[in-house]
């Protein structure tokens, strides 16, 4: 070899890197933003920051999952409003300063769809292992964790309820997490109590919370033996009172009500940090943080992939509630059509 041609060799990568288009941080792909992994770090390092909102630390695990993503790229999470619900989001994403405003989203299907146009597309490497009733096709959202409504109970003082209707049996206190016309907790807890056959009817729903009340057996969580809600949240519960010779919380899914649904992933169209916010959206997505998610009892979205390709944390995934009988997801016309009816009738009929 010449040495014109030893010179030519070794300078080669530097010359390709020189070549190197810049970085695309508003880009709809890794690929076509950055081409690498290593560059969009490095953009997103570069920003510094990253605004989220509405995550509390004691959801999901998020608190590990924020503290592993500043500690591995060395971008500082602003956490703004962790209690803010899916609308509260939207609302504060239009209302916020330039720089103030939230990169990302943690929202509710049907917000998230409601407001697709204020997303911007990206598609994250991970993007085929997400399934595809709960992603949009323009990527402008795509689900992130999920899980199924279920009844947490106080095995001490009740019996282990096998349907919903088992509520209305003498003994239960039962309590909703929020008011079902503003939290969306509540309102598919009530949802999960009014399938029959798969198929919703908010007024079957209403009528058993109805008869709580009147009864004086709907009760606020705090003093209640029962309560409706995620089994994320009821399964964390289950593992704060575990070790004692009885536990104190039980969780159940009944088989009949297999109510799911998932939360979703979306980039501000307008958000501040744009690398910083794709760099979070491909760490969510990928098998770290699925993993993450798993330990705080939610189901990540890709964890039927995960589980196939062997990297799964099984300790973690042995640990959720059992699940049996046919998943049943709303759909945005279902769900419309229930909020419109409780819209009208939860208040009255509550009192």
């Amino acid at each position: 070899m010449t040495l014109a041609t030893a010179v030519a060799a070794c300078s080669s990568p530097k010359t390709e890197e020189k070549k190197r288009p810049p970085a695309n941080p508003r880009a709809a792909s890794l690929a076509e933003g950055f081409g690498t992994m290593d560059r969009l770090v490095e953009a997103a390092r570069h920003e510094g920051s990253l605004n989220v909102i509405g995550i509390p630390r004691d959801w999901v695990n998020y608190g590990a999952i924020m503290d592993r993503f500043s500690g591995e790229y060395g971008v500082r999470v602003n956490a703004v409003e962790p209690g803010a619900n899916s609308q509260r989001e939207i609302e504060a994403a239009k209302a916020a300063k330039p720089g103030e405003a939230p990169d990302v989203f943690d929202l509710g299907m049907d917000v998230a769809i409601a407001n697709a146009e204020k997303f911007a597309p990206y598609r994250v490497t991970a993007w085929q292992d997400i399934p595809d009733d709960v992603k949009d096709p323009k990527a402008r959202w795509y689900a992130g964790y999920g899980g199924y409504m279920s009844i947490g109970y106080d095995p001490r003082k009740v019996p282990a309820p096998a349907t919903f209707t088992d509520l209305l049996k003498p003994g239960y206190a039962v309590a909703l997490p929020g008011d079902p016309l503003q939290t969306a907790a509540a309102f598919n807890g009530v949802m999960a109590a009014s399938l029959q056959a798969g198929r919703p009817d908010a007024g079957r729903g209403l009528a058993l919370f109805a008869r709580l009340k009147k009864e004086g057996r709907l009760s606020l969580p705090s003093r209640a033996n029962t309560l409706v809600d995620w089994d994320y949240v009821n399964a964390a519960k289950a593992a704060e009172t575990a070790g004692d010779d009885k536990p104190a919380w039980k969780v159940v899914i009944p088989s009949n009500a297999v109510l799911a649904s998932y939360y979703v992933q979306a980039i501000n169209k307008k958000a501040p940090h744009p690398a910083a916010a794709r760099l979070w959206q491909e760490f969510l997505a990928g098998d770290e943080a699925q993993n993450l998610f798993l330990k705080g009892f939610a189901r990540p979205a890709r964890m039927e992939a995960l589980e196939m390709r062997g990297k799964l944390d099984k300790k973690a995934a042995g640990k959720l509630p059992a699940v049996s009988g046919t998943p049943v997801i709303l759909t945005v016309p279902q769900a419309d059509a229930a909020k419109t009816y409780l819209r009208a009738n939860w208040t009255k009929t509550m009192g």
